[in-house]
């Protein structure tokens, strides 16, 4: 197989993914607290000029497991 960039984006993108969806069902449980709390990062630019306006929101949200879960995706990215 290939490897490109934009497979790589992919994996990590995936791994992100299910390390939150992982994180998510395994909110309930207090034990594990600490892989499953969330740390928001937040950007908001906006712009008002004559012509044209815009205000982009843009939120991650960022736990534990979806770390591990990038760095399973590119542990399997580099195997394959």
């Amino acid at each position: 197989m290939k490897k490109s960039k934009g497979m790589l984006i992919l994996f990590l993108l995936l791994g992100w993914l299910l390390g939150t969806w992982l994180a998510k069902a395994l909110e309930p449980i207090k034990a594990l607290s600490f892989l499953t709390a969330q740390a928001p990062i937040r950007w908001s630019p906006r712009a008002d000029f004559d012509i044209i306006s815009y205000d982009i929101n843009l939120e991650l949200k960022v736990c534990l497991l979806g770390l591990l879960g990038i760095v399973a995706a590119i542990w399997l990215y580099r195997r394959f």
